[in-house]
């Protein structure tokens, strides 16, 4: 699999040239780091060769301003291994990531920031740590050097939060630093903010997963693209993880049984007023028991058609693909002559 051709990514088989499957792919997501991509493009290339380990770098700028894309170009040309995609504009570390992971060709996917806070010298032990038998291998920055306020803080809560609610027990969410066997990526499709999910989204694809300690600088050029303000966009994915996790194939488990709730609350009001105007003589035209039976069955019904037209869609979505609803991870049959 080691190939001393590191470089070239290249084998010599009966006298001729043929392209070979990296054995890594690192994946990074660049916008507005210029001054660090020297650096750790270097870094990452000592590590991997020192390793003997087959590797390309898929460097996607993502809509910088301060000349990324043209270092990167002039890097493409120079360097056999490192891949240089260009977005025509900012669209966000997940789309950046998910297009690095479409122009991967590795036979494992490792992401990292290209802010030289993540140590390109953790890449071996996460490989190492996905030989082992994971599926992924995410990174924990247990001695982050970050701000308290606007990193940690926001950080941990972020990370309590998506642990408590996916059930998928990673300490740092946030840590870009992650391993995946490149089969696992090709099943997960990213959008929104949906790329600090990947640990949930691989739990949901049945994935083996774990977590290693990993190294983490601070930051020494430029500054931080993250904030408090992210916090809320990470609260929003995360009722969508939630759907995903429990209703992805069957969400008129949901719409339904709220619609059900909804429509017995309201026919339990209505007869209970009906009793009131007929058994009682009592006037109920103007008690706001009556707006609410009326509300509730009419939501009860709106419900019922939201849960139909998601079971639907759902069907929709994985009879287009060709997606199961369910994933193999081996077959083991005894050959019979």
């Amino acid at each position: 699999m080691r190939s001393g051709l590191v470089d070239q990514g290249l084998s010599q088989e009966n006298g001729a040239i043929s392209a070979i499957v990296p054995d890594v792919s690192v994946v990074l997501p660049i916008h507005d780091e210029v001054e660090s991509l020297p650096l750790l493009l270097e870094a990452i290339a000592s590590t991997l060769s020192s390793s003997q380990i087959n590797y390309e770098i898929i460097c996607v700028d993502d809509g910088s301003t301060d000349g990324s894309g043209d270092f990167l170009k002039k890097e493409a040309q120079i360097r056999t291994n490192l891949k240089a995609v260009i977005l025509r504009r900012n669209y966000g570390q997940t789309a950046a990531m998910a297009a690095g992971f479409y122009y991967a060709v590795g036979k494992a996917i490792v992401t990292l920031d290209a802010d030289l806070q993540n140590d390109p010298a953790d890449i071996p032990m996460l490989l190492a740590k996905l030989d082992e038998g994971y599926d992924l291998v995410s990174g924990w920055r247990q001695k982050r050097q970050d701000g308290a306020v606007n990193r940690l803080l926001p950080s941990k809560i972020a990370n309590w939060l998506i642990r408590y609610t996916t059930s998928v027990n990673i300490h740092d969410y946030g840590c870009s630093l992650k391993a995946y066997r490149a089969e696992l990526l090709a099943d997960m499709n990213l959008y929104g903010e949906l790329h600090r999910f990947l640990p949930a989204l691989a739990y949901i694809e049945g994935a083996r997963i774990t977590e290693v300690p990993v190294r983490h600088h601070a930051r020494r050029f430029g500054r931080s693209k993250y904030g408090i303000w992210r916090t809320f966009r990470v609260l929003m994915d995360l009722l969508t993880i939630l759907f995903m996790k429990k209703f992805l194939t069957r969400p008129m488990h949901v719409f339904g049984l709220l619609g059900l709730i909804s429509m017995v609350s309201g026919t339990a009001i209505g007869i209970y007023l009906t009793f009131v105007k007929l058994a009682l003589g009592e006037m109920i035209g103007n008690r706001p028991l009556l707006i609410l039976a009326v509300l509730l069955l009419v939501t009860g019904v709106q419900l019922f058609c939201f849960g139909l037209l998601a079971e639907l869609l759902m069907r929709t979505y994985h009879e287009s693909q060709g997606r199961p609803i369910y994933r193999v991870r081996e077959v083991v049959a005894k050959n019979v002559k």
